[in-house]
C-alpha cells in the first residue's frame, strides 16, 4: 500500500519537465528577434522611406518672362487701346461746422478797456489808424496789450504806444532838438506840500461807458521827491506807476520812473552818462536838464506856475522833455483861460492848461490846477481822434501816510 501511495506522486514532476523545453523555445526565439532588430536598427538609415532628393531641398527659383508687344502688320489695323478711366471727382471740401460755443453771439454790456491812466501817463499817446491795430506802452486805453486773440478779455488792462518823437531819438538827436519839443526855462518854482489825491473816473469806449478809481499820491519830502499813480477797474484789475528822484533849483529830477502792469519796465535817468536807459532793452536817449518823466511832469508844471503865476498868462505855452517806460518824446501844453468847476469834491477856481493835437491821430489832453490847492492837478481828461475818452475828477484829498 505504501508503494501504492508513492506513485501517483511522481507524474506531476514528469509533466513539469516535458513543459521545459516549449519554454526554452520561447526564450530563445525572442533572443532571436531582438537580435535582428539590433541589427536592423544598425543597418538601416536613421529616416524611413525613400531618401529625398537634395535637389528638392533648394529654393524655388524666380523666373520672369517679358511680353513682347505685338508687331503691327502692314495693312492691319492695330486694336485700339481703351481709354483709359478718369477718376470720380471728389467733392469740394465742405466748410468745417463751428462748433456752437464759437458762433458770434451779441455780447451783452461788455465792459471796455480802460483809458483812466491815460489822463496822467500818456498825453502824448497817438492811437494808430482804425485800420492798424494799436500797440502797447504807455497807459490805458482800447487797445489790446497783445494781438494775443480776437477778442480780449476784459481783465485786461491795454496800453498805447506813444507816437514817437522818435525818429530823432532813435537818431541819438536829444529830444529838445526835435520840433516842437524844446525846453521852456524855470525861472521860479514852488512845489505845493505832499499830498493823497483820489479821483472819480468816468469813460466812454466804443459807445459804451464805464467807471473806475485812481489816486495819485505825492511825497514832496525837501531834497527828494516820491509820487505815484494807481488806476483800478473792476474786473480789469490795477496798475500803477511811480516816480522818485531829487527836488533841485529848476524843480524835479527824476532818478527812475516805474510803470508796473502784470510786468514792471522803468527808466533810468543817468545825467553822469548823459543818458536815459530803459530796462525793456529799447535804445537809450540822451539826457536832458530839466526832462520829466509821465508822472513827475504834472507836479513840475504845478510849481512851475505857483512860483510865477504871472509869468504864465492866457496863450503862453510850456514845453519839456518828457520820458516814458520806453522812450522820451516832447510836450508842449498851451495856457488856457481860468474856469470854475464843480467836482466831486466841491466848487474849485481853476486854471486850464491843455495839449491840442498835432497829427492826425493826436489826443487832445485837458488839466485843471486849482491856484487854492496849490496849484495841484484837480481834473484831467484825455479824448481820443475817434471820440473815446477818460476823464479823472477829483474826489477827496488828504495827507499821505507817513
Amino acid at each position: 500500500m505504501s508503494k501504492a501511495a508513492r506513485t501517483p506522486g511522481r507524474q506531476p514532476r514528469a509533466a513539469s519537465l516535458d513543459g521545459a523545453p516549449r519554454l526554452r523555445t520561447l526564450l530563445l526565439l525572442v533572443i532571436g528577434v531582438l537580435i535582428v532588430h539590433g541589427l536592423l536598427l544598425r543597418t538601416a538609415p536613421a529616416q524611413f522611406g525613400p531618401p529625398i532628393d537634395p535637389a528638392k531641398r533648394r529654393a524655388p527659383v524666380f523666373v520672369t518672362r517679358s511680353i513682347a508687344l505685338p508687331v503691327a502688320m502692314p495693312g492691319v489695323a492695330a486694336p485700339v487701346a481703351e481709354p483709359a478711366r478718369k477718376p470720380a471727382p471728389k467733392p469740394p471740401p465742405q466748410a468745417p461746422k463751428k462748433p456752437v460755443l464759437e458762433r458770434k453771439m451779441p455780447v451783452v454790456e461788455q465792459p471796455p478797456p480802460l483809458n483812466a491812466i491815460e489822463s496822467v501817463a500818456s498825453l502824448d499817446a497817438e492811437p494808430a489808424p482804425p485800420d492798424m491795430p494799436p500797440a502797447s506802452d504807455a497807459a490805458l486805453d482800447s487797445a489790446p496789450a497783445e494781438a494775443e486773440a480776437p477778442n480780449p478779455a476784459p481783465t485786461q488792462m491795454p496800453i498805447p504806444t506813444p507816437a514817437p518823437a522818435a525818429s530823432d531819438v532813435a537818431k541819438g538827436v536829444p529830444p529838445a532838438a526835435s520840433p516842437g519839443s524844446r525846453q521852456t526855462v524855470v525861472t521860479a518854482i514852488s512845489l505845493p506840500p505832499s499830498a493823497r489825491l483820489n479821483y472819480k473816473v468816468t469813460g466812454g469806449a466804443k459807445g459804451l461807458n464805464y467807471q473806475a478809481r485812481s489816486e495819485l499820491v505825492w511825497q514832496n519830502l525837501g531834497d527828494n521827491y516820491e509820487t505815484s499813480l494807481t488806476v483800478s477797474a473792476l474786473f480789469i484789475g490795477s496798475r500803477s506807476m511811480a516816480s522818485k528822484g531829487q527836488i533841485v533849483s529848476e524843480g524835479l529830477a527824476p532818478g527812475r520812473f516805474a510803470d508796473k502792469y502784470k510786468n514792471e519796465v522803468a527808466a533810468h535817468f543817468e545825467p553822469d552818462k548823459g543818458q536815459v536807459s530803459f530796462s525793456a532793452n529799447t535804445p537809450s536817449v540822451p539826457w536832458v536838464k530839466g526832462m520829466q518823466d509821465r508822472v513827475s511832469v504834472f507836479f513840475q508844471l504845478a510849481g512851475m506856475l505857483a512860483g510865477k503865476p504871472e509869468g504864465f498868462p492866457v496863450g503862453s505855452t510850456i514845453a519839456m522833455v518828457t520820458v516814458g517806460p520806453r522812450d522820451a518824446d516832447g510836450w508842449t501844453f498851451v495856457v488856457e483861460s481860468a474856469e470854475s468847476l464843480t467836482l466831486p469834491f466841491g466848487e474849485l477856481n481853476t486854471l486850464k492848461l491843455s495839449r491840442q493835437p498835432r497829427k492826425e491821430f493826436d489826443q487832445k489832453v485837458e488839466i485843471w490846477y486849482a491856484p487854492s490847492l496849490g496849484y495841484l492837478p484837480v481834473r484831467s481828461k484825455i479824448t481820443q481822434a475817434n471820440g473815446d475818452f477818460v476823464d479823472q475828477q477829483l474826489n477827496t484829498i488828504a495827507k499821505p501816510s507817513p
